[in-house]
């Protein structure tokens, strides 16, 4: 959707919808006041008849309103005026989209920049809405025989200003916004693929043509061949059970200056998880064709850090395999050796995110990174922890802690931080390896992150455990959410201001 400004009178745009809000108590937007000012009371009678008071979400449309040029008005409920919020704000976003695309309004002029948020710039608001819009607008039919009938109609929304002096500014914030949606657009169409088509080689694929969209991208992927020569016994455990190649995926955007240490992404690629000889129950695992949520959003960060033309180096890392049994796959007992040269006792084959992520954690020591962060749909453990609000946050650096913190609160895809003690690795210790892959039913999520932390001494680092957050498995928003992409992009952003 093309998003532009406005300034001026509302009272006076010709558009087919006007988006204006209202407080609770019949207390008018400042744009709402125009409107009725211009109708001679004409919102104000709507009022008292208690159509509409105001609470958060409430919407009424409003049809051919007097001496108004907007065809439509859409008055939006903003709530109590001193308790507006980051979310709130959001959520009154994402109810307005739903609206906007129950009619058949081409054209539109949304009044909300104008809405006090505590805390938050013009900037913040106004990607907030085109991440709330475009969110809203998202659909995938990629897989059907037939594609459906579009049934919005929206080509436009202008964003009003109060003033000529704000123009810069939210034109940059749209483009950034505009930056920001097509990555997450892209992690959740990479995330909604099924195994039979979203392979790692289809990954692969996929980077290479990041590679040719993009000046500022370059694509290295590395074979299977030369992923055993590296000695990454831990990726070729878990791939080798699958007649789909592994692939090591390496995207570089080169936005920063030559030999400026880059920031790394790390994704876990499980394109479909059937567990292995640890097989899951037959029941849900059709949900596992998103256990490969990490690299999507590995993805589409890069998407939207290379559209945006973020001035910063940046390398994402895709490790990109299949858990099948098979008469060649692992076994559970079998003992496997890391490109770290570390051991590794495989004592369930279920538990493969970790292995494949570990030789990536590895390989990644080769660029000196600054900070280094992985993503990863690791464990349920994660999911009874903390459920869906929040992505699960490891790190062995106060200062990436606090910075991803920030970032998930400014971004409103949040984190919450976990413990990676000492008193947890003993759990992970093995009798015949250095380590093992699991580390019994307690503390699931930590033990997992306890054992990425084995890779990850020579740098800044922390994990993100997102398998609560990354989809949602049925409901009307079944699929992909594209978290954490929000949070990755801001973090980055933040960086580089």
């Amino acid at each position: 959707m093309k998003y532009g400004t406005r300034t001026g009178n509302p009272a006076k745009a010709r558009t087919q919808c006007a988006i204006v809000g209202v407080y609770e108590n019949g207390q008018l937007s400042p744009s709402a006041r125009v409107l009725d000012k211009a109708s001679k009371g004409y919102l104000r009678k709507i009022l008292k008849r208690d159509d509409i008071s105001g609470k958060t979400n409430q919407t009424l449309l409003l049809h051919d309103v007097p001496n108004v040029g907007a065809t439509r008005v859409l008055l939006v409920g903003l709530g109590n005026e001193k308790s507006m919020s980051s979310a709130k704000y959001a959520d009154i976003a994402r109810t307005v989209i739903g609206k906007m695309k129950a009619t058949s309004s081409r054209t539109n002029l949304c009044c909300l920049l104008e809405v006090d948020v505590p805390g938050r710039s013009i900037e913040w608001k106004t990607q907030k809405i085109i991440e709330s819009f475009e969110a809203g607008l998202y659909s995938f039919t990629k897989m059907k025989g037939k594609p459906p009938v579009k049934t919005d109609s929206i080509e436009s929304v202008d964003l009003l200003l109060d003033d000529k002096s704000e123009l810069e500014t939210v034109l940059s914030a749209i483009a950034v916004g505009n930056a920001l949606t097509a990555g997450i657009s892209s992690a959740k169409t990479l995330g909604n693929l099924p195994g039979n088509i979203c392979t790692p080689t289809y990954l692969a694929n996929q980077a290479k043509q990041l590679a040719k969209d993009y000046s500022s991208i370059t694509t290295k992927v590395i074979e299977e061949k030369e992923i055993a020569k590296l000695g990454m016994g831990a990726f070729m455990s878990v791939t080798r059970g699958s007649v789909q190649p592994g692939k090591l995926i390496v995207i570089t955007h080169k936005g920063g200056k030559a030999k400026e240490a880059p920031h790394v992404l790390v994704g876990k690629g499980i394109t479909f998880d059937t567990g292995g000889i640890s097989l899951k129950p037959g029941g849900g695992m059709h949900e596992m064709i998103w256990d490969m949520c990490g690299a999507a959003s590995v993805f589409g960060t890069m998407v939207a850090i290379a559209e945006q033309g973020l001035a910063m180096n940046v390398i994402g890392v895709i490790a990109a395999a299949e858990n099948m049994p098979s008469g060649d796959a692992s076994r559970p007992g079998d003992i496997v050796k890391t490109m770290s040269g570390q051991t590794v006792e495989i004592l369930n084959t279920d538990a493969e995110g970790r292995l494949v992520l570990c030789d990536a954690l590895t390989y990644i020591d080769q660029f000196n990174p600054k900070t280094v962060i992985d993503v990863a749909t690791l464990t349920g453990a994660c999911v009874i922890a903390l459920g869906s609000h929040a992505s699960a946050m490891y790190a062995n650096d106060e200062g990436v802690a606090a910075d991803l913190t920030k970032a998930g609160e400014d971004s409103l895809d949040r984190v919450w931080r976990m413990p990676l003690w000492e008193d947890y690795q003993v759990q992970i210790n093995s009798a015949f390896a250095d380590m093992a892959n699991i580390g019994g039913r307690e503390a699931g999520s930590i033990t997992a992150a306890c054992f990425l932390a084995r890779f990850t001494k020579k740098y800044r680092w922390a994990h993100l455990d997102v398998a609560g957050s990354a989809f949602k498995g049925s409901g009307p928003s079944k699929g992909s959410t594209g978290r954490p992409v929000s949070l990755l992009f801001e973090y980055l952003n933040n960086l580089a201001a």
